[in-house]
């Protein structure tokens, strides 16, 4: 327990400061309380009278009813549908407390993977020790800070279930991963992106149950028993979840709420991924062709794609894309970590490397990805950056990047001295002890590396203090935001195929090959 200690006082100290910074941004799930509450099951998903619908998966449904049956206590007015935008100091604490009583599993989760991590190396102090390094990275991560206690989600329970899963898969404990996994795909179907990752890791190293010395697998060591109790996790949970509205008819209907195709092709804020920078070339494309008369300006719509709304559009000079083009890039970036997962085994290390490029590859090609999705790669990636030095690089270059990333959701100007306060404490921690505990390697990042984070200084500071004084501020009121998307799409961009490289060039040694 003594070895524990700091761990759990990092705990309190979490616990303590969270509560003041919960963001009265809840209409969202304040709505989903009311759906679920008042209405019976065969309507939740037909509930229409905000705009922000039950757009996620039945698990969570339930998981918002039982909230609901607590909240009536607390202020039954925020149980009614038609109060939108309705908000009272009882509303608010009650959406405080159930965040953070949530996040209890998240701290547990955390402890599991703090606990399978190798800690032999050596450290003079407890703060230098990776655990604890690891411990601080996830519970402070500045993402899920701003995500869940600010901006309002429920990310912290749902990360907790993943980081857990990853946990039992680490112990060998696969159908309790297994099981974990396939109650969080019902909970928030965004975790379809690293579901390749856990499918292939499960079935190579739990439906084989024998390998050979140099690494290869045949099928006589094949195990159908360990198949069929896998299928048996997949198809019992999805049952659960999706059975009723199959009994009711109603399962189109929960499927075109859980990926609503018309929305288009980026998020009202383009998330910094491939199509960030697509969007800003068509963009250039067509301000060079009107200037040069290639295009007829009136054929164009006005912001077509940087109106700030959620919806279809066309791009003007280069190819529109399309929803199954987006699926196709999304399985051809992943295709490589996936055939290095079954051919490269490394164990928990190669299942994490492969579940951190599914994470990127689905965020740089998936359709109408939310911003806030650069988390699914950069909490698995903490992993790995207290094991190696060259992954720490990688995630100090993509946590940077993709936090940063997220500063436009905290628009308002009470808030601007908090993200960049939370940003440059998470930050400082990061590079000192990440640095700390390589201290014998080579710089973690290159001096390419190091310009290309510094210039997000200037960036923050055009963005937030020189454009809104600029006249432009009324003509162009998206531009902050473009610059934010394309210059930190870059930076992501370059993380992912750093990783790749790093993955696809990696010796396995032999005797990880056995295992």
């Amino acid at each position: 327990m003594k070895k524990w200690l700091p761990f759990y006082l990092h705990v309190v100290m979490c616990s303590e400061f969270f509560p003041f910074l919960v963001h009265a941004d809840f209409e969202v799930h304040r709505n989903w309380l009311a759906i679920t509450h008042n209405l019976p099951l065969s309507q939740w998903y037909f509930e229409a009278t905000s705009e922000w619908t039950l757009d996620y998966p039945p698990f969570f449904a339930w998981f918002e009813y039982v909230l609901s049956h607590i909240a009536k206590y607390f202020d039954p007015q925020m149980l009614v549908v038609e109060n939108l935008n309705y908000t009272s100091r009882a509303t608010v604490f009650f959406q405080r407390f159930s965040v953070i009583f949530t996040d209890t599993l998240f701290i547990y989760a955390v402890h599991e993977c703090c606990r399978c991590i190798n800690g032999k190396r050596a450290a003079k102090d407890i703060l230098e020790k990776p655990t604890f390094i690891l411990a601080v990275l996830l519970l402070w991560n500045f993402g899920l800070l701003i995500v869940d206690h600010i901006h309002f989600q429920y990310n912290g329970f749902l990360f907790g279930l993943m980081l857990l899963s990853v946990a039992r898969l680490c112990q060998k404990r696969y159908l309790e991963g297994a099981l974990l996994f396939a109650v969080l795909l019902h909970f928030k179907h965004i975790y379809v992106y690293v579901a390749p990752a856990y499918g292939i890791y499960l079935l190579r190293s739990y439906c084989f149950t024998a390998n050979n010395a140099d690494g290869s697998l045949k099928w006589r060591s094949f195990s159908f028993l360990h198949v069929t109790l896998l299928g048996l996790i997949v198809c019992l949970v999805s049952a659960l979840s999706l059975g009723p509205f199959l009994v009711l008819g109603q399962l189109p209907q929960v499927i075109s709420r859980l990926f609503p195709f018309k929305r288009g092709l980026c998020h009202a804020y383009w998330a910094p991924n491939f199509w960030a920078l697509y969007n800003a070339m068509d963009k250039a494309l067509t301000i060079l062709g009107l200037k040069c008369n290639f295009l007829d300006g009136t054929k164009i719509p006005k912001a077509s794609m940087t109106g700030g709304l959620v919806q279809e559009f066309q791009h003007t000079v280069l190819p529109s894309v399309t929803p199954l083009a987006t699926l196709i890039c999304t399985f051809i970036a992943i295709l490589p970590s996936v055939f290095c997962l079954w051919f490269k085994p490394q164990g928990p290390r190669g299942f994490l490397q492969c579940l951190v490029l599914c994470a990127l590859s689905s965020f740089m090609f998936g359709w109408h990805v939310h911003e806030k999705a650069i988390l699914l790669a950069i909490l698995p990636l903490s992993l790995l950056s207290i094991q190696r030095a060259k992954d720490a690089g990688i995630y100090l270059i993509l946590a940077t990047t993709g936090h940063f990333s997220l500063f436009p959701l905290l628009f308002t100007t009470p808030e601007l001295p908090i993200k960049i306060l939370l940003m440059l404490l998470f930050t400082v921690y990061s590079f000192s002890s990440l640095k700390s505990l390589f201290r014998r390697e080579k710089l973690l990042l290159n001096w390419l590396e190091t310009i290309y984070l510094i210039q997000l200084v200037p960036l923050e500071i055009f963005c937030e203090i020189i454009f809104p004084l600029t006249s432009w501020k009324q003509q162009f009121p998206f531009v902050p935001l473009l610059l934010t998307s394309v210059y930190c799409a870059l930076g992501i961009t370059y993380a992912w195929l750093k990783l790749y490289v790093s993955v696809l060039t990696e010796r396995v040694p032999v005797r990880q090959k056995a295992e």
